[in-house]
């Protein structure tokens, strides 16, 4: 027993060495997530009638109904509070209430129920999200989340002050997950052997083939090619080599964390990626400590809010005249802590190597179990972002008519459609239909059953799905025809440019979907099993 007390407490030790230092990374973190938090609900809210609601693309009650037929299956198999009614209000509700909770994790976060609760709800959202909550920011929010639950001892009652010190092994965690995000992202580029990674020209089209670029990538792409090689080479360092810099001392933690935060702010400036980039320099935070903030200019009101906020916290628990069993209980949490930790940090090996570097090993059957265990709730995931280069942008206009024969163009909010008009910043908000029109368009509508449904909901004048878009053709009554066609988008030249005063050129490649009409509606929703 003493022999295992000794040893724990000096990992202990080990992990919680300099946490003091991290008081207000602490304060600045918690209160950063709390607002990512805020953004990803909040923007989910403002969309989820249109997406998953009852006259949404997906409903989400029918997608439960079909997963139970289907699985047999309930909460053990897709933990969501949905499971308890899956309504408009409730869809709604959970939202709201999540970026409410949101608000107040940014004035008090300190407190286990309170992120415990933002977990549980993202989670409930995520798992009937479908495939407009199929993005690796939604599963980084979930995994940083359910860190953030143990980053502090427990508390029922929220806090706007720190009054114990941060967990030392939540905060290797979450350098463990950073240290995971990048170099995978890195990985999983070179060993998709894709050509433009290797001869270092992907950024020749990635500034306008990217889902939704802002009007600053137009500039970019106009940039000369070496200039291209050149970022594309460094980026590589970046994602590959600082990595390693993170589970290093602590100048070398503080290297890494000014690097990777360049390259995310460069990707903010040239990209529109919701909350992802911010959520990713949140966990650079935990690079520096809190006694760089002296060494660098902040302004009045910071340091006056360092002041206000940072309680010196107790280095030590109530070990003097503690309860009886106390030690016992206080080992007993700390093995299991440790354990748990160990376990996490395993089935992400195993993700790194088998879903990163797609080795194959015969893993041990425990640990596959394992992994199918914690995947329910989205505990550890494999990342990795753009693999492959897509070398072309296909864009996805829909039409409608009422004769088959003039037909009228559905505007959507944020991604590229008029030539003329400037490509929007849109994040940290995140327009989900858009983003999925960009991945609709790199295959076709039978890769992509969500589309149908889009486009039979257009046919039923869906007032929640006519939200999601710019302009409406038809305000009065539905049109009694819809079809798709494609088209191959390009950015404009300098020249051309100043001749047209075009942001884009396009050119028609052909169909995308075939002429949907109205009469054929009783059949289409019995094929897609909408209401």
């Amino acid at each position: 027993m003493k022999e295992a007390q000794h040893l724990f407490s000096r990992a202990h030790r080990f992990l919680n060495s300099g946490t003091n230092h991290q008081i207000i990374i602490t304060h600045l973190f918690l209160r950063g997530l709390g607002l990512i938090y805020f953004i990803a609900f909040f923007s989910l809210w403002l969309q989820i009638d249109g997406l998953i609601g009852s006259e949404g693309i997906l409903p989400a009650q029918r997608f439960l109904e079909n997963f139970q037929e289907q699985t047999g299956g309930g909460f053990g198999e897709l933990p969501t509070l949905f499971w308890l009614n899956s309504s408009d209000v409730m869809l709604n509700a959970l939202a709201l209430a999540g970026a409410l909770l949101a608000f107040a994790a940014i004035l008090l976060p300190f407190s286990t129920i309170l992120w415990g609760l933002l977990w549980v709800l993202y989670l409930s959202l995520f798992n009937v999200g479908q495939v407009f909550l199929s993005f690796q920011w939604d599963i980084l929010l979930l995994e940083t989340g359910f860190l953030a639950i143990f980053l502090l001892p427990f508390s029922l009652v929220p806090r706007y002050r720190l009054n114990r010190l941060p967990n030392g092994l939540a905060i290797w965690l979450f350098r463990w997950l950073l240290f995971r995000l990048m170099f995978a992202s890195g990985v999983v580029k070179l060993a998709s052997m894709d050509p433009s990674w290797w001869n270092l020209t992907a950024l020749n089209f990635h500034y306008f083939t990217q889902p939704i670029p802002p009007w600053t990538a137009w500039y970019a792409h106009q940039l000369p090619e070496w200039f291209q090689k050149t970022s594309v080479g460094g980026m590589f360092f970046v994602e590959l080599v600082l990595p390693f810099f993170i589970l290093g001392s602590r100048r070398f933690r503080m290297f890494a964390g000014l690097g990777l935060v360049t390259l995310q702010v460069l990707i903010i400036l040239t990209g529109n990626y919701c909350f992802f980039n911010l959520l990713t320099i949140l966990f650079c935070l935990w690079l520096f400590d809190d006694r760089i903030i002296p060494k660098i200019s902040v302004p009045n009101w910071f340091t006056r809010f360092c002041q206000k906020m940072v309680v010196v916290p107790s280095t030590k628990f109530d070990d003097e005249n503690p309860m009886p069993g106390y030690t016992l209980l206080k080992l007993t949490g700390r093995i299991i802590s440790y354990i748990s930790a160990v376990l996490l940090i395993m089935v992400s090996v195993m993700l790194l190597i088998s879903a990163t570097f797609r080795i194959q090993v015969n893993w041990p059957n425990p640990l596959v179990k394992l992994y199918f265990l914690q995947a329910k709730f989205n505990l550890v995931n494999n990342y990795g972002l753009f693999a492959d280069m897509t070398e072309r942008r296909l864009e996805i206009s829909i039409e409608g008519s009422n004769d088959n024969k003039n037909w009228q163009t559905y505007k959507f909010k944020y991604k590229p459609e008029d030539l003329e008009n400037a490509p929007p910043f849109v994040a940290p908000h995140q327009p989900r239909l858009d983003w999925q029109m960009w991945f609709a368009a790199l295959g076709n509508f039978r890769q992509n059953p969500w589309f149908v449904n889009f486009c039979v909901r257009l046919l039923q004048g869906s007032e929640p799905v006519i939200k999601l878009l710019a302009h409406n053709p038809f305000p009065g009554n539905p049109p009694l025809y819809i079809r798709a066609r494609l088209y191959d988008y390009q950015f404009t030249s300098f020249e051309e440019r100043q001749s047209s005063g075009n942001w884009w050129r396009r050119k028609y490649t052909g169909e995308y979907l075939p002429t949907l009409s109205r009469e054929n509606l009783p059949y289409l929703l019995e094929q897609l099993r909408l209401k």
